[in-house]
């Protein structure tokens, strides 16, 4: 049985690259399914990439291929892979930090890096491309991995897992009278900021639904937000434009504007420039 692909880059849809790579699958194997989860991960952010996937991998069928490809380090000593997750799945990418999450929350049982002699697109006309590997590598690789022309085992030798390049995680803190945490992602399109705070660390708090919460943001060190809003489970439960708490879909709290953008209103960005505060 073919395995599925999703792909994720931050190619945009401007030129074409993606039609280019998803070519490249189908010259491969016609019937292996292209699935798109997103080519707008920020511009050479290795961490939004790896975040993404932490966010939405786990709700695939198991044995499905993940092609990520944010690649800044393209054509450079950096190592290609593929990786093997502990619940089931592989991961198609540069290793320069886009395992970390699914590493982190999920674990990766193996690494292998891609043997180019023969898991990579060789045609006469584009022998010298160097900065095309997610067509000509990461998309030719996997292809021939969902499509059992190769085993996994033949993607090309193993390399410690230890050694996969991995982003600092900030985890939250829990003290008697506060929860310290920080801007971890953000929800573009609708301009929410979500935490690193856990939904299990905020009720054993003791925060309910309805309560208000003080709620504080630094940007390295300077306080920019501190108001007191309330902690709703649905954002039809605010008015327009009020801000409040949520917990969102991954059972970390978030900060939304009711159909508004708290990011662009208020300046919220996320990394750990951005620390957030709620207490009673």
């Amino acid at each position: 049985m073919k395995k599925l692909l999703v792909f994720q880059t931050d190619f945009t849809y401007k030129e074409g690259a993606v039609a280019a790579m998803y070519g490249v699958v189908k010259n491969v194997d016609i019937d292996i399914e292209i699935i798109t989860a997103t080519h707008e991960i920020p511009q050479y952010d290795t961490y939004s990439a790896s975040y993404r996937l932490y966010q939405y991998i786990d709700f695939w069928p198991k044995g499905t291929i993940f092609v990520s490809v944010v690649d800044p380090g393209v054509g450079t000593s950096r190592r290609t892979c593929v990786a093997k997750t502990k619940n089931g799945y592989y991961i198609v990418t540069p290793d320069n930090g886009t395992l970390t999450h699914v590493d982190k929350y999920f674990g990766i049982e193996e690494a292998r890096a891609i043997d180019e002699t023969i898991n990579r697109l060789h045609r006469e006309d584009n022998g010298a491309v160097s900065i095309f590997h997610g067509r000509d590598l990461f998309g030719y690789c996997a292809a021939r991995l969902a499509s059992g022309i190769i085993t996994y085992e033949q993607v090309g030798p193993t390399y410690p897992v230890e050694e996969i390049k991995r982003h600092e995680i900030i985890e939250a803190e829990v003290y008697d009278d506060r929860i310290e945490g920080m801007f971890e992602i953000n929800d573009p399109n609708f301009g929410n900021i979500w935490t690193n705070v856990l939904l299990k660390d905020f009720l054993n708090f003791g925060f309910k639904i309805g309560d208000t919460v003080h709620t504080l943001v630094y940007k390295n060190d300077e306080l920019i937000f501190d108001q007191v809003i309330p902690y709703y489970d649905s954002f039809g439960k605010a008015p327009d434009h009020s801000v409040m708490i949520y917990n969102n879909e991954i059972n970390k709290m978030g900060l939304a504007e009711v159909v508004g953008n708290i990011c662009e209103d208020y300046g919220f960005g996320f990394g750990n420039e951005f620390k957030v505060i709620f207490k009673r």
